[in-house]
């Protein structure tokens, strides 16, 4: 399911919450790492211009643009302001949907859909792999590749679940901390620098 937040303009202040079927664009929407990056940044922190995004996240500004622009014709950020800046226009985007599913949302999505997610997903982990590979990424001194066979059990595999939400939630947590330090040191600050984690656990194919 898709979940957009908006502002209640009550004495509260509170947020309301307004819940949407899950269609195939915020599948669209997640299925690119820097789209997932700006809106848990957006969520996180509240309204922000590209520039700022792309000052915050470590990433080139037309990049940021473009991904903006996408999520605004998928309906997950919409435009809040402009401000005059040396003679152009500062747009100024919140987010209307929050950058991820948990796994009851998940589940209920069509098996359909989930194939189509999934694939997008994986070719893109394979692609950027591929690209890590030619850019010289792989010797690296901090990357790392461990591949694990497991017999679980149902109990087992609610913990390995648990334990990969856990480790996803950390990163987010991680990335938004990096961003913040790079936001405050300002343009003299050493560039970040861009890698991707990705968590996968798949089940073997039954080849009984």
């Amino acid at each position: 399911m898709l979940v957009d937040y908006s502002y209640d303009p009550n004495r509260h202040g509170c947020r309301s919450v307004v819940i949407h079927v899950l269609d195939p664009r915020f599948a669209k929407a997640l299925s690119h790492p820097l789209r997932q990056r700006i809106l848990q940044r957006l969520n996180e922190g509240g309204v922000a211009s590209p520039n700022e995004l792309a000052r915050a996240l470590g990433e080139a500004l037309g990049s940021v643009s473009y991904h903006i622009r996408i999520l605004r014709e998928l309906d997950c950020v919409e435009l809040v302001s402009t401000t005059p800046r040396r003679g152009a226009l500062e747009h100024y985007y919140r987010a209307t949907a929050r950058p991820g599913l948990d796994d009851e949302e998940w589940a209920r999505l069509p098996a359909s859909l989930r194939r189509e997610t999934l694939g997008r997903i994986l070719s893109e982990i394979f692609e950027g792999a591929a690209k890590a590979g030619l850019g010289g990424g792989y010797p690296d001194s901090e990357t790392h590749v461990r591949r694990i066979a497991l017999a679980l059990d149902e109990q087992a595999r609610t913990e390995l679940s648990a334990l990969l939400a856990e480790t996803h939630d950390a990163a987010l947590r991680i990335d938004a901390d990096s961003a913040s330090r790079h936001a405050q040191h300002g343009p003299d600050d050493t560039p970040a620098i861009a890698t991707d984690l990705w968590l996968i656990h798949l089940r073997h194919a039954d080849t009984n």
